[in-house]
């Protein structure tokens, strides 16, 4: 007999349907979901219902407002940290870009990078789902497990830079080994992370605005020295490096900072699961984008022009010749001696927050990998998650330039795929009426589903994988677009025919050809399938 275990949190909502098939297997782990009266949350990939989010929004403390305060602290917290700043002391050191360039395509990468998210973040009020549960709809049952592959590696590789990054601020303000600096980064992430959607937004929403504070500071700090920015302009221009060559570099910068903003849409709806089926698109659209971009162009450019100092002023080189952007950052601060020392520990601080949800979305995802995951709780997961990056930041914490300028590029290419395949399969194959019937099988006989426009795809089948796409038509498109990332990356393992040709290192620009190449095919697959199949 089929038995429904329904956990209540503490507002007495149902926050879980789990189903006990009666295996010996799964009653194992019924022990775990005792923890929810811990406050640790069990519940995984299984979508919240319009009235579980309408009774979440009844309630005066869980009311549109607070709930939008909460998503702006989250948000501020994720991405106005160290974790943002990262990828944009490396213009100046790395590509050898003068501080125009280094502005001009670092800033317009970032704010093409934060419309990826603020559009995935529409599908969570509308679905109840979790973003890469929302892709079943694009990629079906069995794609969508490669898709969540690709967010486990993505959350995890994010995962490594803080923890190196971490472990070298630690390192380089005291005695502290790289390798202890790192385990503690990983075991604080965790410990939150355990604990779920209320307890991140608490921790998030407390420190946001201490470390909005810290930034101003380091601001302060920096500017002292904006006079070696020009020094550093006429010591790149000595170069004599050839203007296509320039081009190239600041291509490849450039798909590097859209990464930074661009791979949150694999997990931008997780944190709007909660909020009311009603809430208007165009609000989710700009709450999201501008609450990523403000905070992220705040610490990019105190990061662009730090670097840019540290390329001519010896001492700041010297210092991340020795312990990276964590030997900088001590470096830059240790003019305020011990006030600086805690200005180092709310950096630490910052990595923490974004780390988080990189440990909380990655539990998520492997539910998605086989059936039966999804009666394992969502915090071991989370615990398998921590072990996993942990392994690879000690064993890669000497190399974490090398690690941002070759993995964030990756991350930038199938995300662009993602939501390429997401905007053409919503807007062409949802929002009009007559397309929209073809999805006949997805929504049976519900014919007023159909017609309304509220309802673009069926949420209610989002386990069932009879009704939803085989996902053909998204997976074939899906691997054209590797063809155009191929073609098209400039990596030290990989440089493709065409970016070759972009000066004497090679120009980066394979996130432009994995759009191109899956958005001109998507539309002919897909509608074949819908033809032909009916889904």
């Amino acid at each position: 007999m089929t038995t429904k275990v329904q956990p209540k949190n503490e507002e007495g909502i149902n926050v879980e349907e789990i189903t006990d098939t009666g295996s010996n297997e799964l009653k194992c782990f019924n022990w775990a979901f005792k923890l929810d009266k811990l406050g640790v949350e069990v519940r995984g990939i299984e979508r919240i219902s319009p009235e579980e989010r309408d009774a979440y929004a009844r309630k005066s403390k869980y009311s549109r407002v607070k709930q939008f305060v909460d998503v702006i602290g989250l948000w501020v917290a994720s991405c106005g940290g160290l974790t943002s700043m990262s990828s944009f002391f490396l213009p100046a050191l790395v590509y050898n870009l003068n501080y125009r360039d280094s502005m001009i395509s670092g800033l317009i990468s970032m704010h093409l990078g934060c419309v990826v998210p603020a559009f995935c973040s529409i599908m969570g009020p509308k679905s109840g789902c979790r973003q890469i549960v929302s892709a079943k709809f694009l990629f079906g049952t069995w794609g969508i497990k490669a898709i969540a592959v690709l967010v486990i590696i993505s959350g995890v590789g994010w995962s490594v830079i803080n923890c190196v990054l971490g472990g070298q601020l630690l390192a380089s303000m005291s005695d502290v080994p790289l390798v202890a600096g790192i385990i503690i980064i990983s075991l604080l992430s965790l410990f939150v992370a355990v604990f779920g959607i209320r307890i991140v937004l608490i921790f998030q929403n407390v420190l946001a605005i201490p470390l909005v504070i810290t930034f101003i500071l380091f601001y302060i700090l920096v500017c002292k020295k904006i006079d070696y920015v020009g020094k550093t302009d006429l010591a790149l221009s000595a170069l004599d490096v050839s203007s296509i060559t320039n081009r190239g570099n600041w291509l490849s910068f450039f798909t590097i900072g859209y990464s930074v903003t661009s791979t949150w849409g694999s997990c931008a709806s997780d944190y709007y699961i909660h909020f009311p089926e009603s809430t208007p698109a165009w609000q989710l659209f700009c709450l999201t984008y501008l609450s990523i971009a403000i905070p992220t162009t705040f610490v990019a450019v105190v990061s662009i022009i730090c670097g840019n100092i540290a390329y001519s002023y010896k001492p700041w080189t010297n210092a991340y010749d020795l312990n990276g952007v964590g030997g900088l950052l001590n470096e830059a601060c240790r003019p305020w001696g011990n006030f600086g020392k805690f200005l180092v520990v709310l950096f630490f601080l910052s990595l923490v927050c974004n780390n988080i949800m990189n440990t909380y979305s990655c539990g998520l995802e492997f539910q998605l990998l086989h059936s039966w995951f999804m009666h394992i709780p969502r915090w071991i997961w989370a615990a398998l998650t921590t072990a996993i990056y942990l392994v690879i930041s000690l064993a890669g914490r000497e190399h974490l330039s090398t690690i941002i300028s070759n993995f964030l590029p990756m991350l930038g290419y199938w995300i662009s795929m993602y939501i390429t395949l997401l905007i053409e399969e919503t807007l062409i194959f949802r929002w009009p009426k007559s397309m929209r019937r073809l999805h006949y099988k997805e929504f049976g006989s519900d014919t007023e589903m159909l017609d309304d426009d509220i309802y673009l795809y069926n949420w209610e089948e989002w386990n069932n994988s009879s009704s939803i796409t085989f996902g053909i038509a998204a997976v074939s498109s899906f691997l054209v677009g590797i063809a155009g990332a191929v073609v098209g990356m400039n990596q030290v393992y990989w440089s493709g025919p065409l970016a070759r040709r972009i000066g004497e290192y090679g120009g980066d620009i394979g996130f432009w050809l994995c759009i191109a190449f899956t958005g001109v095919v998507y539309p002919f697959f897909r509608f074949i399938e819908l033809k032909y199949l009916g889904k």
